[in-house]
């Protein structure tokens, strides 16, 4: 009898494994991610390590591109990917209305703060990402927006272009709808020799390499540049900075949503945000460090950007922009 039920565990336990390897998930998953692209290879490394079984193919771009490939693709009946990892929730609330995006109900939530994922389940926030002002050492500290209009800044400041940048987009809406800054001091910029790029990585290399003095750019960026040794430093405006979350969110037309899951599950887990931090990112979970260069979270003024609102005038805003800088 007790040989019969050694044997009778070990047939169960033997039987429970195969039922697990069965169901773990696996195949190849489409992400199209607006990520840094090294930080993007890292990411799904670090995901393909913990979810072996899953071969992961992606697509980097902006924000503003990988909506047009999309949007082609819906256009054809073939979109591709099976999950968004994109900078901004205004992008995501236009594909949630258009229910484009899959409720993900079982999403590990637990840990993240209120509001940074949809409360319908849609999309998550995996990251705070501020914007703020990177500076060049030989040049004057900057504290506030409103430095980067001064004479010692004429045609020394380059910026993202919100008509590229996801984030970009977000920090013209949001600076544009406070009473003290408003959209005219992106024209003011412009008037003051400012240049507009495409991405954040632009900003960095141009600051760094001494090409401008100064530059709007997100925080991991100003901030990893610095610690690998560039001459530049990194501020948060006393005025507040904006911020994205990156958020995640599994297409209604995934071919791989087991997959797409996992991934979801991963990016959200202690592992996944501590793995977050050790790119330099603020990791959305309170009980993971902030990586080294942060001050508190506490001490990070972030100003308000109503989603509703930024979609409605992310059109005329994105105009408005390219009438000042071109494009």
């Amino acid at each position: 009898m007790r040989g019969f039920s050694v044997g009778s565990t070990l047939l169960t336990a033997v039987l429970l494994a195969g039922t697990a390897l069965a169901q773990a998930p696996s195949g190849k998953l489409v992400l199209y991610t607006s990520q840094p692209q090294k930080d993007a290879q890292e990411t799904i490394a670090a995901f393909t390590k913990a979810v072996p079984g899953v071969q992961v193919d992606f697509v980097r771009d902006g924000t503003t591109q990988l909506m047009s490939k999309l949007r082609a693709e819906f256009a054809a009946g073939a979109p591709q990917p099976d999950l968004l990892l994109i900078a901004d929730a205004m992008t995501m609330e236009q594909l949630k209305a258009e229910n484009r995006l899959a409720a993900y109900q079982q999403a590990p939530v637990a840990g993240l703060p209120e509001g940074a994922f949809d409360k319908d389940f849609t999309y998550f926030g995996t990251k705070f990402i501020t914007t703020g002002i990177i500076y060049n050492t030989k040049a004057k500290k900057p504290e506030s927006w409103k430095d980067l209009l001064a004479a010692d800044a004429k045609g020394q400041v380059v910026l993202p272009s919100p008509l590229y940048s996801g984030a970009a987009a977000i920090h013209m809406g949001t600076l544009g709808g406070l009473k003290d800054i408003g959209l005219g001091y992106f024209e003011s910029l412009a008037q003051n020799g400012a240049v507009a790029v495409q991405g954040n990585g632009q900003v960095r290399t141009q600051v760094a390499g001494g090409q401008k003095l100064y530059g709007i750019i997100v925080d991991f960026m100003g901030l990893n540049a610095k610690k690998d040794g560039s001459p530049v430093d990194f501020v948060f405006p006393k005025e507040g900075v904006t911020v994205v979350t990156e958020p995640v969110a599994l297409l209604s037309t995934a071919k791989n949503p087991a997959a797409a899951k996992a991934f979801i599950d991963f990016i959200l887990s202690a592992e996944g945000q501590k793995f977050a931090a050790s790119q330099g990112y603020l990791p959305m979970r309170a009980d993971v460090p902030a990586p080294e260069g942060f001050p508190a979270r506490d001490a990070i003024k972030v100003l308000p950007a109503p989603v509703q609102s930024l979609l409605k005038d992310d059109q005329a805003n994105k105009k408005r922009f390219a009438d000042a800088f071109g494009g």
